[in-house]
């Protein structure tokens, strides 16, 4: 990441290898698509955002390898875990971005935590909420994949969502309560939603490779396990009442400070079956 591994992206046999790879996992072994790990280190020689230490050649590789996709297989995903907000990596090459279909959103998952982890309402601010719901990276609301767990959130140490509300409690009201209120946000806002494994029965362990997810949490927290499954089905319209989930449509119409509450409006086209109202208490209480 620092430089000393990073490939030279501008030799034609290191970028046919890069691209070469690509192709063969989604056309030979049909993936449905690619998650790129760390974007920002290939486009940018510090992982930044200032154009003066960008990586031309760099750029150019994305562009090439979502490109070659989008001509011979245009359903498949390329997805940047970029991590900077940066709107490029989600715009067409053929307005100067690396043709993604979509991005890791930051700007969704740190404060969504941030909020749920407070150890009191005083330190919740429902305006951070609004604004996590509401980002968007251009038009697209698919452009952008929100979460409040993942491999980086809750590894190396680092605590899973319901320790962070209540440490050493992971099953506590609390914890159930704050860390479930997260999963709705991230299946009723516009984006990909994507959890992480464990996450629907409350696992409490942080991510190692060799320590298997301790099953038995499925029926220990099934309560939890089921309002997963009843918010997915909500987000795949199912039941054909819910169609607004999977549009692009969002407003946040209420935002309550003092007694940390928020609402909002989710729509494809409105009416009946269409649109949703979303009401969430944040509160300790």
């Amino acid at each position: 990441r620092g430089g000393a591994t990073r490939p030279d992206y501008g030799r034609p046999k290191v970028r046919a290898y890069i691209a070469d790879n690509a192709r063969r996992w989604l056309e030979e072994f049909r993936f449905d698509g690619l998650r790129w790990d760390a974007t920002a280190f290939i486009r940018n020689v510090y992982g930044g955002g200032d154009p003066a230490h960008d990586i031309p050649a760099g750029w150019g590789l994305m562009r090439e390898v979502t490109g070659d996709t989008d001509a011979r297989q245009p359903w498949k995903l390329h997805i940047a875990e970029d991590l900077q907000s940066d709107e490029r990596l989600t715009r067409p090459a053929a307005v100067g971005g690396a043709g993604f279909d979509s991005q890791w959103d930051a700007s969704f998952v740190h404060p969504v935590r941030a909020v749920l982890a407070a150890a009191s309402d005083e330190g919740r601010n429902m305006a951070d909420l609004r604004d996590a719901i509401l980002h968007r990276y251009g038009s697209d609301p698919l452009a952008r994949v929100i979460y409040t767990e993942s491999h980086d959130e809750v590894a190396n140490g680092h605590r899973r969502l319901p320790e962070e509300i209540t440490p050493g409690e992971a099953g506590s009201w609390y914890a159930r309560k704050r860390s479930t209120l997260g999963a709705v946000l991230v299946l009723t806002s516009p984006g990909i939603p994507m959890i992480f494994q464990g996450q629907e029965i409350l696992e409490d362990e942080w991510f190692r490779d060799k320590v298997p997810i301790d099953w038995s949490r499925g029926t220990t927290y099934g309560g939890v396990l089921a309002r997963y499954r009843d918010l997915i089905r909500l987000r795949r319209n199912l039941d054909d009442t819910t169609r607004g989930l999977r549009g692009g449509g969002v407003d946040v119409h209420h935002v309550d400070d003092d007694a940390n509450v928020l609402g909002y409006r989710r729509w494809e086209a409105g009416g009946p079956g269409d649109d949703v109202v979303v009401a969430l208490n944040v509160s300790w209480r």
